[in-house]
């Protein structure tokens, strides 16, 4: 059993990653193409995936506890990682690329494909209801953080307003919110809308993975010592802080590994641009997304094994 999940995981994961790096070697994809791509999946994939997913969810006793399981880890995480700060007092720009690199997963773009591969009955429900409430949390804890690192050029308040005015404007959380709002008044989205917005949700795993080929492609690539080390927080650290979560709160079955693997995923693609707008350790993030992005089939299975033990 847990050699055919492996199978059939890793095995589509590769096989897209490797159409899209070839499709951008032998430049059937030209360079910048894979921004197109990120845009649909941002901008119109996933948002209809996380609208229509938060809708049609009610919000139970038991999902609320599979919603929490997946929000603890990151505010524990944040918790752990500020003490070590407070108590070692090592640089504050370091401080941020270790908190950036633990909580900014590539949660959609890589966690949904994936658990949705590994769990083919429950897997995208689960993986997107917990990527939706994850990422609501960890986005804005980041970008908090890039804020507070540009604050040499600007003042906290700006920094502040900078934040509130792209989380008002990001589509993932608006999806999310409407999403939520519909769900709790009861109010139901017309059929014809609703099959729209289920297709357009199933293309975001077939994309999202053959963008990160096309993505990986070309790009310059050094500090990969220190990219390992840093993925580690997400290969090791931040799923055990997982693992004990759904321990302490009593969550197993697919749920209790579905909030662990959510937890292991690489890092966001995401961090590239943002650390380019900020100027923010560019040759090493560069790194971080491709080490534990070519690694994740390997590890990620290595977790799925390990989760059937318990």
């Amino acid at each position: 059993m847990a050699l055919e999940i492996v199978v059939q995981t890793i095995v589509p994961i590769l096989l897209l990653i490797g159409i899209g790096f070839l499709s951008r070697k032998t430049e059937i994809m030209k360079a910048g193409d894979e921004r197109v791509l990120s845009a649909y999946v941002y901008y119109v994939a996933l948002p209809a995936l996380f609208l229509i997913t938060m809708s049609e969810t009610a919000f139970t006793f038991e999902v609320l506890n599979f919603i929490f399981a997946g929000i603890v880890p990151i505010l524990v995480a944040v918790a752990i990682l500020t003490s070590l700060y407070v108590v070692f007092r090592f640089k504050k720009s370091v401080f941020f690329l270790l908190l950036i690199s633990t909580i900014f997963g590539s949660l959609a773009f890589f966690g949904i494909p994936f658990i949705t591969l590994a769990f083919p009955i429950e897997g995208e429900r689960l993986s997107t209801l917990s990527a939706a409430s994850i990422a609501l949390v960890s986005v804005t804890i980041s970008l908090i953080v890039f804020e507070l690192y540009g604050l040499e050029e600007s003042t906290i308040k700006n920094g502040a307003q900078h934040v509130i005015k792209r989380l008002a404007r990001n589509p993932l959380v608006l999806s999310i919110l409407v999403g939520l709002f519909l769900s709790i008044t009861g109010i139901g989205i017309p059929h014809p809308i609703s099959l729209a917005l289920h297709m357009l949700g199933r293309t975001t795993s077939i994309v999202a993975i053959f963008m990160l080929g096309v993505f990986l492609y070309g790009k310059q690539y050094v500090n990969v010592a220190d990219a390992f080390k840093l993925g580690l927080l997400r290969v090791v650290f931040l799923p055990v802080v997982a693992l004990l979560t759904i321990k302490i709160l009593g969550l197993s079955g697919v749920e209790g590994m579905v909030v662990v693997l959510m937890h292991s995923m690489p890092a966001a693609i995401s961090m590239i641009v943002l650390s380019e707008r900020y100027d923010f350790y560019k040759e090493t993030v560069a790194s971080l997304i491709l080490i534990s992005s070519i690694t994740a089939a390997l590890y990620l299975n290595l977790w799925l094994i390990l989760l059937g033990a318990f």
